[in-house]
């Protein structure tokens, strides 16, 4: 299986890693080519066979001399599951890379999890961003995530396993179709990428060129600690896109019906966790802090054009209200 690893052969490298069949492929294939790289594991606590996985994580760890970090939680296997899992996951691995200085997360996403998050975005309404998603790189605040297996099938991932005579371990519930995840695995990926794995693949590539070929600036004109701003480009789709990629950055994915409420309302809480606001010329976009502030204060952002939904977090900071005149 031929794949470069060299854009992380000089990073600090953690590794999400689960026992399964695409986190442990990648294992060995990251040791076969000699790159640096720690590991980071979540037990649930759901499945009897987790304290295994946990433990065969361990001794992986030990024998290729691996740094190991453990998260125990207890999580209920509600229909929230998914969801709730991967914010517990996420943020384990932020306070992992926050406190040990890691450069790159490498998660094991391959094709069929590509395919998926396309045919789930399609299939509740998506634009171009949201269909293709899942991209070898992606910027967050203080860290890249890495995935480098996103032209290979789970099919070829296992098949190196059982060719190299490696151990993993398969997650029962990965078969349970309450999880909408498994239902479009099962029902559509699947089957189309047993039937059109090449086309697919060269589909994936055209469309990135197209997105690539667009060139918007997602950059903002203005970043102050947690406070980003940007030029409102009078065009909604742009505007969400801008607003959609700073929100992926802090880890929040929007829904097609949020969305829809931020184009609506101009000023807004997302996730209980980042307030947006939408203005004749820019869009602000900060987390959101409860704080007084007195009226001199207020006064002075007012005559500034700053939204109020922005205020409070430039007041907590002590940001120079003259950094935000243009």
């Amino acid at each position: 299986m031929n794949l470069d690893f060299s854009a992380v052969k000089e990073s600090k490298n953690l590794l999400a890693f689960s026992a399964g069949v695409d986190s442990t492929a990648l294992f060995f294939l990251l040791l076969k080519q000699n790159i640096p790289f720690d590991i980071a594991i979540v037990n649930y606590n759901v499945r009897v066979q987790s304290k295994d996985e946990v433990s065969y994580a361990k001794e992986l760890a030990l024998k290729y001399n691996k740094k190991i970090f453990i998260k125990e939680v207890k999580l209920e296997a509600t229909s929230n599951f998914e969801k709730t899992a991967r914010d517990i996951r996420y943020s384990f691995f932020d306070e992992i890379i926050t406190q040990n200085s890691y450069d790159t997360l490498i998660t094991a996403h391959q094709l069929n999890d590509k395919l998926e998050w396309f045919l789930m975005q399609f299939t509740k309404g998506a634009g171009l961003i949201e269909l293709i998603g899942f991209n070898e790189f992606e910027e967050k605040e203080n860290y890249k995530v890495y995935k480098p297996l996103l032209e290979i099938t789970k099919d070829e991932l296992e098949n190196f396993l059982k060719l190299e005579n490696i151990k993993y371990f398969i997650d029962k519930s990965n078969f349970d179709e309450k999880y909408k995840r498994n239902y479009f695995r099962h029902n559509f990926s699947d089957k189309l990428l047993n039937e059109f794995k090449n086309g697919i693949k060269n589909s994936f590539v055209y469309l990135q060129n197209d997105l690539n070929s667009l060139n918007i600036n997602l950059n903002p004109i203005k970043k102050i600690h947690e406070l980003e701003i940007f030029y409102n480009q009078n065009s909604d789709n742009l505007n969400i896109r801008i607003i959609d990629n700073s929100l992926k950055k802090r880890g929040i994915l929007l829904s097609f019906a949020q969305r829809e409420e931020i184009l609506k309302q101009k000023e807004i809480t997302i996730s209980h966790k980042i307030n947006i606001s939408i203005t004749e010329k820019f869009i602000w976009i900060a987390p959101k802090i409860e704080k007084s502030m007195d009226k001199k204060f207020k006064e002075l952002c007012r005559v500034n054009n700053i939204p109020k939904n922005i205020r409070s977090y430039i007041c907590t900071s002590n940001i120079n209200l003259n950094e935000l005149i243009f």
